[in-house]
């Protein structure tokens, strides 16, 4: 057997546990700690350990030896927790990760880290246990380097290839483990040796086996399937099995004295014999055991193979599309067609939906990751501060919550750095000393709203102003609220009174803003002096299909999101109102929206020029409104998004590109960015747009 083939899935399961861990010291409560949290962690700690010497990646399974010591000391009250130790065990979960990562690219970890949390730790031992704390022995100077020699080696620290050339009989005892998990865990026992036997009930089956791989080796192999509860491993002498047959019978397990006397391969026999807690059954792979077996309930696929379905699913809606306008176009179709189409739209909408839930996780999956960057920053700002979260089960495609963690790490340091008030000051404002962050994430729509609130002192509307004038930002005094807040998006801007390493460069939030609106959404603040601020950031749900309003313009067809569309109508002449610059408003109610002339900004011929003959779609982008004049309107429709910057490259004013059911290319319109190309081409701006949107048809046809 190639043990290799297990390496990815030992390090996925691995960093489960890394991120499982640091969720747990984190919550730990540092003078009242939850038992069940430090067996969590140990728990942890141990599997990481036990996987590590499998696989030979000696350096982890050193360093996760030396922590899960500590962590036993601390779950049975011989350590007492303070939060330098807590800290301490965090820096050590952070040197796991970057070993982990060294292995997982093919290197070997950086061995001075190594050798320094190794001292660390062992010191640790030293002063809170004693001299007779386990230290685990010194570290090897480098990582490749071989362990000194010993008299007894330490419990589980032998890796695979150690083991004696004739192999040992081991006795594996599974408990609560369902029928068909069972027989996955024999069969992994057939690949680390020669089963010689094997019988018993469901709560308690017995196999007995001859193999060169030591107890603590088997057992790692074995916690992929099963938890370390539900397993008993340990070595038995062949003397002892009765002459008549070759296991000990399940009610008649080997006593202590016999046990004792019984070394494994990888060290001593007694705590590979010590007596394991009733089984508990776990999510996954082990659930159900002890009711006659259950399923796993999930699986993994790679991303890739995901990609690949959405893209064959968009396809189909294409030539859906194609299927309908072609009945459309034959007054003769016969009805049976039609129904059939019909249905057929119905399955593949069905089908579409369930795969894109496929690519859609939990909003935790970002949130987890900032209880650790709130603790650390806040201590080195020297403030007290609350995280709270808020929708952590609302979902997001897979490759939005990717991309939306940079940007959110960015507005977190900034509240905490810039917002929140260090406790003297929020006690002499009366608030309480420690302050108030909260992440919440909910569905509004199709989109995903996506909020950072702060509890702390606000933006100063005339700091901001005298900031973006000194730096040659044209501002003035009668700039709204919303576009005052908007200018810390401005490149290099910043009120940060020095640098420093958490903040004070000018970079960070011109990068939000632009990593978002890459994203297709879009970031709005809202502020009041004293009181705090909120950063709201709005998400498509998916940018792999769109449900779109097809527009027309001359003999163009473009696609509005319809997530931006608020109504449409026909101006009245008394309702528009020419400026300066040929620039034109038009009245809606009580607002004055910017009229944006389709046909203009993308050069597009035989369009109509009067906007009182013309449609208005009224949209909204970048939490602005406009007024968009077009053609006609031909209705909404469901569209498979294409990105242009792979397949071709960038166009002003467009954001993708889809194919319609005739075979043709629509441009799906980036309505803000829209905007901003109306106002450059009227100003004399470099853009041709008529020669980007002619060249991109000419290549998507070919």
């Amino acid at each position: 057997m190639d043990i290799s083939d297990f390496f990815d899935t030992f390090f996925e399961e691995a960093q489960e546990l890394l991120d499982e861990m640091e969720q747990h010291l984190l919550a730990l409560d540092v003078d009242a700690p939850d038992p069940e949290q430090l067996n969590a962690i140990f728990r942890a700690a141990h599997s990481i350990k036990g996987g590590a010497g499998t696989f030979g990646l000696e350096v982890l399974q050193r360093t996760t030896h030396l922590l899960e010591n500590l962590l036993d000391y601390t779950r049975h009250g011989e350590l007492t927790l303070r939060r330098d130790i807590v800290d301490t065990f965090l820096e050590t979960k952070d040197m796991l990760q970057d070993q982990m990562d060294a292995y997982r690219a093919g290197e070997e970890p950086d061995p001075e880290a190594y050798e320094r949390i190794c001292k660390v730790l062992q010191q640790m031992a030293l002063d809170e246990i004693g001299e007779t704390a386990d230290v685990g022995g010194a570290p090897a100077p480098a990582p490749a380097a071989k362990p000194e020699p010993a008299p007894e080696p330490e419990p589980q620290a032998a890796p695979v290839e150690s083991a004696s050339a004739g192999g040992d009989l081991l006795e594996v005892v599974l408990l609560g483990v369902g029928e068909k998990d069972r027989e996955l865990l024999i069969a992994e026992l057939g690949q680390l040796g020669d089963i010689v036997s094997r019988d018993g009930e469901e709560e308690r089956y017995r196999v007995l086996l001859t193999s060169s791989a030591s107890a603590d080796d088997v057992e790692a192999v074995m916690c992929f399937i099963a938890e370390p509860e539900q397993l008993q491993i340990r070595a038995v002498e062949a003397s002892s099995l009765p002459a008549d047959a070759p296991a000990p019978a399940p009610e008649a397990p080997a006593p202590a004295e016999t046990a004792s006397k019984a070394e494994p391969s990888g060290g001593a026999a007694a705590p590979v014999a010590k007596p394991r807690k009733e089984a508990k059954p776990r999510d996954g792979a082990a659930k159900g055991a002890g009711k006659g077996g259950g399923e796993s309930t999930s699986i993994r696929v790679p991303v890739t193979k995901v990609d690949q379905i959405i893209n064959l699913v968009g396809e189909l809606i294409i030539t859906q599309s194609m299927l309908n306008q072609v009945v459309d176009d034959d007054t003769n179709a016969g009805g049976t067609l039609s129904s059939g189409l019909n249905l057929l739209q119905r399955n593949a909408r069905d089908l579409q939906e369930a795969v894109m839930s496929i690519r859609m996780v939990p909003m935790d999956y970002v949130f987890s990751r900032f209880p650790r960057l709130v603790r650390d920053l806040a201590s080195k700002l020297d403030k007290e501060v609350e995280l709270v979260t808020e929708g952590k089960s609302t979902e997001l495609d897979k490759g939005l919550t990717e991309r939306i963690i940079d940007p959110l790490t960015h507005l977190v340091r900034n509240s905490l750095d810039h917002g929140i008030e260090d406790p003297d000051t929020r006690e002499a404002a009366g608030k309480p000393r420690v302050g108030k962050l909260t992440l919440s994430a909910q569905h509004q729509g199709g989109n995903i709203l996506i909020e950072v609130i702060d509890d702390g002192a606000g933006l100063n509307r005339e700091k901001l102003l005298a900031k973006a004038e000194s730096n040659g930002l044209q501002v003035s005094d009668g700039m709204s609220d919303e576009e005052v807040w908007q200018l810390i998006f401005a490149p290099g801007f910043s009120t940060a009174a020095q640098v420093s390493d958490v903040s004070g460069r000018g970079v960070g939030m011109d990068v939000v803003k632009r990593n978002i609106q890459a994203m297709g959404g879009h970031v709005e603040i809202l502020s009041r002096a004293g009181e705090g601020t909120t950063t709201r950031i709005v998400l498509p749900l998916t940018l792999a299909i769109l449900d779109g309003m097809s527009i027309r313009v001359g003999k163009e067809i473009f696609i509005l999101p319809v997530n931006a569309v608020l109504e449409s109508l026909q101006p009245r002449k008394e309702d528009l109102y020419p400026m300066t610059g040929g620039d034109v408003l038009l009245k809606i109610r009580e607002d004055y929206l910017p009229v944006i002339a389709v046909h203009e900004a993308m050069d597009v011929e035989g369009a109509g020029t009067e906007p009182t003959e013309s449609i208005t779609v009224i949209v909204q982008g970048e939490g602005r409104r406009y007024a968009l004049q077009v053609d006609e309107l031909i209705g909404q429709q469901q569209v498979v998004v294409k990105n242009l910057e792979t397949n071709y490259r960038k166009v002003p004013g467009v954001s993708a590109a889809t194919i319609l059911g005739d075979g043709s290319v629509a441009l799906i319109l980036d309505v803000a960015d829209l905007h901003r190309l109306s106002q450059r081409k009227r100003e004399g701006g470099p853009f041709d747009t008529s020669r980007d949107s002619m060249s991109l048809k000419e290549v998507a046809l070919s």
